[in-house]
């Protein structure tokens, strides 16, 4: 592979495309293989769709004519990230990574408002944040672009260091490590271990890591880093102080001054915390860090606010794992301004051994809180039922469906999670 002659073709593309349905006139289209696809197949779709050039790797799919819009590469996977950590190399820009068990989009979403009072940011779109997502981040920056910010995943070791070899970051930052993907780490030391790879890869690299002192994971690895830059504390490099969460965070910046967000939850502090840090260390007035926090609307269903006649819901239902949800539910259970209040819980996927576990906490945990009504939907939530069994099951959200229009809820405040192929979005609309 030439790389310096597919850089050539990337530069005069209008952008880059995976997908022969979503093609834009003059895209570049790289021809991606998944479990179930092989997309060397629609590479002449994607350039009768207008893409100008397509990358292949199975030479079975050039014309008998040679024809310059076809590049033939190895593997079409590796290309695009190739291509992509070229590209941020001829960028220069400050590259900052994020990753984490939870809080990771919403923290990009803060840094992304606050940083972009002074910069030109860009910043991983959706959850883009894997193997292929992470090099389209890239791949995305233009020579306008000051300060890329870039959200990191991982379902297995290895994944975080995979990813930061490709965007070689300059700057990074762990929102926090919990309990997630447990099936595909092999516990919660396979976690530990593959979201600290970032800080690796920062120190190795003589990155700057920014490391939030009142998580005590964090804070143990510390003494590796060479000056790492702390918050939120008092004699951190920065700090800012939470007031309250009743529901909406409340915090004091270090002028002394009380600011109210929109952001629900005492889980979101740190959120917040993490991006008026980052913005300080940026040199991003206060002031308009603050404004750009307090004026952020949580949506995409994290955390989000929908109001069905009488009833307010807090749609939590993008993902859900064990941390995440004791986090929301017990915010939740602090929230009043409704008469009644109600759960309706989906399954957490990818636990691996300690599904059943967890899930029995779950029910542990909503018993406590004595919630008027209490919804489980899923086969996993199945074990949930031995500490709640006055809750009603449903083996699936389809089957809660007509028993939400039926049951015909007025005030009520009412909390929807569970893991995103749950799809528990789709009961608002019954309710």
């Amino acid at each position: 592979m030439n790389l310096q002659k597919l850089y050539s073709a990337y530069k005069d593309a209008s952008g880059i495309s995976t997908d022969t349905r979503h093609i834009q006139p003059g895209n570049m289209f790289f021809a991606l293989k998944g479990p179930s696809f092989n997309a060397n197949e629609f590479a002449a779709t994607a350039l009768k769709n207008g893409a100008s050039v397509a990358v292949i790797d199975d030479e079975n799919y050039l014309p008998r004519k040679k024809d310059d819009s076809y590049i033939l590469v190895d593997d079409v996977l590796t290309t695009l990230q190739q291509l992509a950590t070229h590209h941020r190399r001829q960028l220069g820009i400050p590259i900052l990574a994020i990753t984490g068990t939870n809080g990771k989009t919403t923290t990009k979403e803060l840094l992304n408002a606050v940083l972009s009072q002074k910069f030109k940011t860009f910043a991983t779109k959706g959850n883009l944040n894997n193997h292929i997502g992470v090099p389209l981040t890239l791949l995305g920056m233009n020579k306008k672009v000051e300060l890329g910010i870039v959200e990191m995943g991982a379902n297995k070791i290895g994944d975080i260091a995979e990813l930061c070899a490709i965007a070689e970051p300059t700057h990074g930052l762990i929102t926090n490590i919990g309990k997630a993907h447990l099936e595909g780490f092999g516990g919660f030391d396979g976690v530990l271990r593959t979201k600290t790879e970032m800080y690796q890869h920062l120190i190795a690299n003589d990155g700057k890591i920014f490391v939030n002192s009142e998580n005590p994971i964090l804070m143990n690895m510390v003494k590796r880093m060479r000056d790492p830059f702390l918050y939120p504390q008092q004699g951190d490099d920065y700090q800012v102080e939470f007031v309250s969460a009743d529901p909406f965070v409340k915090f004091k910046s270090s002028d002394g001054k009380i600011h109210q967000s929109k952001m629900l939850g005492i889980y979101n502090f740190e959120n917040i915390a993490t991006a008026l840090a980052v913005g300080s260390f940026f040199g991003v007035e206060e002031e308009k860090a603050v404004e750009a926090i307090c004026t952020y609307t949580p949506s995409n269903m994290r955390s989000q606010l929908v109001e069905k006649r009488s009833n307010l819901i807090v749609l939590d239902a993008y993902n859900a794992n064990p941390t995440s949800m004791e986090g929301a539910i017990k915010t939740f259970g602090a929230m009043t301004g409704k008469k009644h209040k109600m759960v309706i819980l989906g399954d957490m996927y990818e636990l691996g051994e300690q599904t059943e576990e967890e899930h029995e906490k779950l029910g542990q945990l909503v018993k406590e809180l004595n919630f008027d009504k209490v919804c489980f939907a899923g086969e996993m939530t199945k074990s949930a039922l031995k500490h709640a069994p006055e809750a009603l099951y449903f083996p699936d959200p389809f089957s809660l469906r007509n028993w939400l229009k039926d049951s015909a809820l007025e005030d009520y405040l009412i909390l929807i999670k569970g893991s995103r192929g749950m799809k528990m979005e789709t009961l608002v609309d019954f309710i």
